[in-house]
């Protein structure tokens, strides 16, 4: 089984319909996003400083958007590391498993929407950075 790179790590531009009155972006799996999505969830209220996720998926494959404001992802496939702001929201970032993302640096206000081609199941997680390492060697 070949596993990705931190290069097969896309950002996706998603359709924008503009309206004077405010915009609106429509987001469909298999359509706008590489995989049927099955589970969305969004974090907030991070405290400036603060990172989130430093895991990586087994099997679940996440499309990251920054809904409000920017943060970065520190991606990783344990030999080569990029770096991805995030910071519109007609952009997102498909993250495939395999890959070890970490969310950093959000600024103020800030909300992080993922959309999962999985249900949640913690044995899909790989949560300790050593024990990643291996599984991708």
């Amino acid at each position: 089984m070949k596993l990705p790179t931190v290069y097969d790590c896309s950002i996706i531009e998603l359709p924008r319909i503009e309206n004077r009155a405010g915009n609106i972006t429509p987001v469909q799996g298999m359509v706008n996003v590489p995989f049927d999505i099955k589970r969305v969830f969004y974090s907030y209220d991070i405290p400036g400083g603060e990172a989130r996720g430093a895991h990586a998926h087994k099997e679940c494959h996440q499309f990251l958007v920054a809904a409000s404001g920017s943060f970065e992802v520190v991606l990783d496939d344990g030999r080569n590391k990029r770096t991805v702001l995030l910071n519109r929201p007609f952009y997102g970032l498909h993250v495939p498993p395999g890959i070890w993302a970490a969310e950093q640096g959000f600024s103020s206000g800030s909300i992080c929407l993922v959309l999962a081609s999985e249900c949640y199941t913690e044995d899909d997680y790989i949560r300790d950075y050593e024990e990643f390492l291996a599984y991708v060697q």
